[in-house]
């Protein structure tokens, strides 16, 4: 799965008028530390504290929320290391977390005894930092090394360190990255493959590594040797090494951009390509190759259509063999939600009309030309997203499930693969569901195409207009919306009365690559077609009516919500918009902006700005319209969608009289919170606000 990892690496990280193109007098707000823009950014969440945040129903909100956010009794999800399995844990008492550990026997008891590994409280208040983890990466076979990612504030770049498990302290004089997008892959105990900062040149526009090197133990870092560096225009270069035993390999991974990209092996004589095409994503596991292209492949004498999934011997495809098997053929309403592994099999995880259904398909252990069986999967629910994976995919035919929708708890199973799994773990009832239903429909949009919603009511609503709803939605980077269970949203919002939903739109991966590529770039109005069909589909069927509708999405969601803003005003209630992208002119020279230019379009060109100003809500806000009330959240450490965003959105409206509230947590990152109890009053913040103004 590595290219799989690097592009989560990636993804991971966005007086009025049109007038406003040649001159924007908020510039000044885009100097995210600055004195000035700080000062506005605190007379503004003082403005929002005093109005929202003083009444004693906020409070028990945000209390409310805290305390699920931090309940002892949610699912621990664990990764296991060696023989040990390990949990990264946030509660009440240790608001920035500990890393702990413990044994399988221990971990399926419903209280199991965990060894602290590491404190982050701890070591923050030592260390004078504010560290928020980011993960770990253990070298096989023995365990005994970590190599920490930690972040000041929720960034997403981070510091990187040894760490030995066995003394439970950082190793002297081991290795260390210093801040930045980056990261290491262990090669062996005395060597890393490394992509950081190296100084001028080697960082993208984007912000990533354009320059991997390998270092050595005990030399400096500016001593480490290049073995690959990207070109100046891609969008980041990594080298890793795959450990699973019997198929040690090193690659070379190249992102040209968000979804193309290219990858080698290397070898000592040099590096040798695997001729996929440069927009498929794919996935080398033990000894073979998973293809999934975006677009029509012809190989091998046969066309594999857009979002199929095919596989083939990784060594044979190298030597020149185009011979796959196909694994799974798109239909209209079927496509790949993920494939994952254990040892043995490939787990097949598929959508049908955003439903999951899961197939156990095993590679043959012969020759080339045995068959792959096929069985489904034991154990799996027959509603409810459900994700399975495998806990040790190299090594082991152990695997986890999960299981989740709206209103039931999270379940989590334990078990090997082609048998049923044992459940584990369960999340408790954090809010009453009785009386309360999930149902799926469908709205038509402006085009004709048909879109799914979720719809999370109570039985029997009445449907005369007078529910309080909640539509949220994302529609980008094929990323699909399903189903989950959030106490939040339960205590927050269905609970007291509300409606919540779910939009399937364009843009998103429900339906496969065609589902996304609908709305790239000029189609991008596609998804807010779509979600615009799905608010008036819900006054039409009576649910609510628009002055009781509300909206919230983030970052791309956010970019969404922003377009309902300006575009569709006539349907909304009140918005909330978290960590967005909204100047479409600007965010290719913000943070990681540079990087989205294949899902969004390059405003630099005059032939793509022709098509992005009509999606770009910041340029699109007029002087005497009639604009939804509106709260913008964001946070100052955000490095991905720069809050300048937000910032300069919120000053705009503000200055032309338009009811807005903005707030900014100082810290947070992407996720717009560093620990739960920002996490919580961010939250508080957003249901206290679109209850009152959809009262």
């Amino acid at each position: 799965m590595i290219r799989a990892l690097m592009m989560a690496t990636l993804l991971m990280a966005e007086a009025g008028g049109v007038s406003a193109l040649n001159e924007d007098t908020y510039l000044w707000l885009e100097d995210v530390g600055g004195d000035k823009p700080l000062a506005w950014v605190r007379e503004r969440n003082a403005e929002t504290i005093k109005e929202f945040e003083s009444s004693g129903a906020f409070k028990k909100l945000e209390s409310d929320i805290l305390a699920i956010m931090d309940s002892k009794d949610t699912i621990p999800v664990v990764s296991r290391e060696g023989t040990l399995y390990y949990n990264f844990w946030r509660d009440a008492k240790n608001p920035r977390g500990i890393w702990r550990r413990t044994t399988l026997d221990e971990y399926r008891k419903p209280q199991p005894q965990w060894e602290t590994v590491l404190d982050l409280d701890t070591l923050a208040t030592a260390e004078k930092e504010n560290w928020v983890w980011k993960g770990a990466t253990c070298l096989r076979p023995d365990y005994t090394r970590c190599l920490l990612s930690l972040s000041r504030g929720g960034a997403d770049a981070t510091v990187t360190r040894e760490y030995d498990l066995e003394t439970k302290s950082f190793v002297k004089d081991g290795f260390f990255l210093p801040e930045a997008k980056g990261g290491a892959s262990w090669l062996d105990r005395d060597a890393l493959y490394v992509g950081t900062d190296f100084g001028p040149g080697t960082m993208s526009k984007s912000g990533y590594p354009l320059v991997a090197k390998k270092w050595k133990r005990g030399t400096p870092l500016s001593e480490a040797t290049v073995v690959y560096q990207g070109d100046k225009d891609d969008i980041g270069a990594y080298v890793v090494h795959d450990d699973a035993p019997g198929f040690e390999r090193d690659y070379i991974i190249r992102y040209m951009s968000i979804f193309t990209s290219e990858t080698y092996v290397l070898a000592a004589d040099g590096k040798k390509k695997v001729e996929i095409p440069d927009d498929a994503e794919s996935s080398i596991h033990r000894e073979w190759l998973y293809v999934k292209p975006r677009t029509a492949w012809t190989v091998g004498g046969k066309t594999i259509p857009a979002g199929a999934l095919v596989a083939t011997r990784f060594d044979a495809f190298l030597e020149g063999k185009r011979d796959f098997q196909m694994l799974f053929e798109p239909t209209p309403t079927r496509s790949i939600d993920e494939y994952r592994f254990t040892k043995s099999h490939m787990i097949l995880n598929v959508l049908d009309d955003v439903k999951n259904r899961l197939e156990l398909v095993t590679p043959p252990n012969g020759t080339a030309s045995a068959e792959w069986k096929r069985a489904a999967f034991a154990g799996a629910p027959a509603i409810g997203a459900v994700q399975v994976w495998g806990i040790d995919p190299d090594t082991s035919d152990e695997i986890f499930m999960k299981v989740t929708d709206f209103l039931t708890p999270t379940t989590l199973s334990y078990g090997v693969a082609g048998t049923v799994p044992e459940q584990v773990k369960k999340t408790p009832a954090f809010f009453d569901a009785t009386g309360l239903e999930i149902t799926q429909h469908f709205a038509t949009s402006k085009d004709g195409t048909r879109v799914p919603y979720f719809q999370v009511a109570k039985k029997g609503l009445k449907l005369d207009g007078s529910s309080m709803t909640l539509l949220t939605g994302y529609g980008g980077f094929e990323v699909p919306q399903l189903p989950a269970y959030s106490g939040t949203v339960g205590r927050s919002w269905l609970t007291r009365g509300g409606v919540y939903v779910v939009a399937n739109i364009r843009g998103g991966g429900e339906y496969g690559p065609a589902w996304h590529q609908a709305a790239l770039k000029a189609k991008r109005p596609r998804a807010f077609e779509d979600f615009a069909a799905v608010a008036s589909d819900l006054v039409t069927r009576k649910v609510t009516t628009a002055k009781k509708l509300g909206i919230v999405g983030g970052s791309n969601g956010g970019l969404l919500v922003g377009n309902m803003i300006v575009r569709y005003p006539e349907l909304i209630g009140a918005a909330v918009c978290q960590v967005p992208l909204l100047d479409m002119k600007r965010y290719s020279h913000l943070l990681a902006g540079a990087s989205w230019m294949d899902e969004y379009g390059d405003p630099d060109k005059p032939e793509d700005w022709e098509f992005m100003k009509s999606f770009s809500p910041y340029q699109l806000v007029e002087k005497g319209k009639t604009y939804p009330p509106v709260l913008f959240t964001t946070s100052t450490r955000d490095d991905r969608v720069h809050p300048g965003h937000a910032r300069k959105m919120t000053a705009r409206m503000r200055d032309l009289g338009y009811d807005v509230r903005y707030y900014e947590n100082i810290e947070g990152g992407h996720a717009g919170a560093a620990d739960h109890r920002q996490a919580a009053h961010m939250w508080a913040l957003t249901y206290t606000y679109l209850a009152q103004k959809l009262k």
